[in-house]
């Protein structure tokens, strides 16, 4: 698998990376978490190291899923999260960023 430089950070990823959502949320019904584990690990045994997750991907249901998968292989893998930003504005409304 090939690498790449990760922005400006010595963070170094396959050129390939998996996002997760769909494991849990929005493109049909979540997988079952040992389906979800094993096509997780099986994405890292073929030399995947960069996974994306979110809170919102199912009211932290994803992130603990792909927390799971890829404990034994923490200190291998990138993950990348999100997380909302919310302010109050000048009018005193609450404006959230995604």
């Amino acid at each position: 698998m090939q690498k790449r430089k990760l922005g400006k950070s010595d963070l170094e990823v396959s050129a390939i990376g998996l996002g997760c959502m769909g494991l849990s949320f929005g493109l049909g019904p979540a997988v079952e978490k040992k389906e979800g584990i094993a096509l997780i690990r099986a994405a890292v045994e073929r030399g995947v190291t960069f996974f994306d997750t979110a809170e919102v991907y199912g009211s932290f249901t994803n992130e603990e899923l792909v927390g799971e998968a890829l404990a034994p292989f923490r200190d291998q893998v990138v993950i990348a999260t999100k997380v909302w930003v919310c302010a109050k504005s000048r009018r005193r409304q609450v404006e959230c960023l995604r």
